[in-house]
């Protein structure tokens, strides 16, 4: 996922989708934990989505406080 993809979307979408994010890196390190993951690129490539979706937001709230 790209920064571009989620500059586009709306603070709602932006909020689910971190939930979303979260939730799938408990499962991942829960997979990790029991030796079931298949990908480990996985985790890592979800935590750094996370931080995309955190920095955006993070973005977003400060242009809104601006205007």
């Amino acid at each position: 996922m790209e920064a571009k993809e989620l500059r586009d979307l709306s603070v709602e979408d932006l909020v689910r989708k971190l939930t979303e994010l979260r939730e799938e890196i408990g499962h991942l390190r829960l997979k990790r934990a029991t030796s079931r993951l298949e990908n480990p690129m996985k985790l890592r490539q979800t935590k750094r989505d996370l931080a995309r979706v955190e920095t955006i937001l993070t973005e977003k709230a400060l242009q809104g406080g601006k205007a």
